[in-house]
């Protein structure tokens, strides 16, 4: 008989070690994505453009294992994120996740969308991921010869949004769809651009999620498998299986977790 062959030395899902980066970490998803890499044994720097101190108290107090540091930072301007990125190794090393999640979402519908609204997703959501991507790649994660980015997408830039959302509104603006959709052919750009250098590059797509943000928004779920909300919690332990060794081998991919509200 022979030896079976030990594909990984350990947990395969372990992240001790790990130096993680979180954008829009200071609640809703964000902050839970950055609970359950640290949960896994990551340290993490929650960032956000609002003051993270509290978010960062709190799980400090929770994983006392773990190391955390607070950074607020607005995602569309090039030097803040060059700045807390370099800060980031400085302060711990090395860089080894990336998760972009940072965003915002209009819900105007067309007739009345302002060009205020769309260069604000648009810049947040697309231009803050590319900036964070390409500061972390280079010269960090290239030098290293191993990195792993995690994009945040959605469901609305794979179907452009659900059709309706019933009384109480839902459908998310045209800006957003086009940023999310932007997102993930950003991610499947990458991950072709730099697998060669040790880099995987992939995407978390979430459909309805739980989250003060969407508080008082009506979905309709007639046409999704799982006819609920998903949990922020959710996300966060698809973003930590894809930033895990368990995940490795996969790259270039859209990982969509919206209880099959987007099959197909």
């Amino acid at each position: 008989m022979s030896e079976s062959v030990q594909l990984f030395p350990g947990d395969p899902f372990d992240l001790t070690g790990k130096v993680a980066l979180v954008t829009g970490a200071a609640r809703g998803i964000g902050r839970s994505i950055a609970e359950s890499l640290a949960q896994r044994g990551a340290d993490v720097v929650v960032m956000d453009v609002v003051e993270p101190a509290d978010t960062v108290e709190v799980l400090r107090s929770a994983y006392p294992a773990a190391r955390f540091e607070g950074m607020t930072v607005d995602v569309r301007e090039r030097a803040q994120v060059e700045k807390v990125i370099a800060r980031t190794v400085d302060l711990f090393g090395h860089l080894d996740i990336v998760v972009n999640n940072a965003g915002t979402a209009s819900r105007t519908g067309l007739a009345e969308f302002t060009d205020e609204e769309w260069f604000r997703d648009l810049d947040t959501n697309l231009r803050g991921t590319f900036l964070f991507c390409q500061a972390a790649i280079h010269p960090f994660m290239e030098r290293q010869g191993t990195g792993t980015i995690i994009n945040i997408s959605s469901i609305s830039g794979i179907m452009g949004g659900p059709t309706s959302g019933g009384d109480g509104g839902g459908r998310s603006g045209p800006a957003y769809a086009a940023s999310k959709g932007g997102v993930i052919a950003l991610t499947k750009w990458l991950a072709k651009e730099v697998g060669g250098l040790g880099i995987t590059v992939n995407s978390v797509a979430p459909g309805p999620i739980a989250t003060p943000l969407t508080v008082g928004v009506a979905y309709d779920f007639d046409q999704q498998v799982l006819a609920r909300m998903g949990t922020p919690e959710e996300i966060g332990a698809a973003v930590a299986y894809l930033a895990s060794p368990g995940a490795a081998y996969v790259t270039g991919q859209v990982l969509r977790v919206c209880g099959g509200a987007a099959l197909g």
